[in-house]
């Protein structure tokens, strides 16, 4: 069985499973371009609301919530979310993948985006972390997990949460769904703590 790491933990974990010989090298190469190119066309397919391309980034047994499973209902699941908003742009920024063998990977990938909600222009910062795996030679997701920042008016200044439960979507809350996140400020007020005992 294999190991599955977490995504969100550590980020600066060493890469164990680096491929020594030349074709292994190549094919990692390879494999690294076409999940990267994942990304970049969920997020075309997305604004260009093409349901057909962006289904057909997933595997084909992809789960859809908890009862639901299959491209058909992923699809009927997209319609769903996508007809709330009118025009979105997804720009695709730092993307890092960690593989955990040849055909199995995780990745966390930073979007900005901007959306149409009706009522007013919605500017934010979204962050997929995903799990990847090559089926058939080919590179797809097999889960694409949504934590946001914040999503605002563009005339409001944005701060760390707001706006993000105002589109029905149920997201991850950045920065505080890092582990990383509480175990820095537990270390931080512990040492808050430390000096304010040396103190007196």
């Amino acid at each position: 069985m294999r190991r599955v790491p977490r995504i969100g933990g550590r980020l600066a974990r060493k890469d164990v499973r680096r491929p020594i010989d030349l074709a292994a090298r190549i094919d990692r190469i390879e494999s690294t371009d076409e999940i990267r190119q994942l990304a970049h066309r969920y997020a075309l397919a997305i604004d260009s609301r093409n349901l057909d391309d962006l289904v057909e980034l997933f595997v084909e047994d992809v789960r859809v919530g908890r009862d639901a499973s299959g491209r058909d209902a992923l699809r009927a699941w997209f319609l769903d979310a996508l007809s709330r908003i009118r025009t979105s742009i997804h720009f695709v920024g730092n993307h890092v993948i960690d593989f955990e063998d040849a055909d199995h990977a995780t990745g966390i990938v930073y979007c900005r985006d901007e959306v149409d909600r009706v009522v007013d222009w919605g500017i934010g910062y979204i962050q997929y972390w995903d799990r990847y795996e090559r089926r058939s030679g080919r590179w797809y997701f097999v889960r694409r997990q949504f934590h946001r920042w914040f999503m605002v008016d563009a005339l409001t200044r944005p701060e760390a949460g707001a706006g993000i439960d105002a589109d029905g979507l149920a997201t991850g809350r950045l920065p505080e769904a890092w582990p990383s996140w509480s175990r820095f400020w537990q270390e931080v007020e512990g040492r808050k703590a430390s000096s304010s005992t040396k103190d007196h």
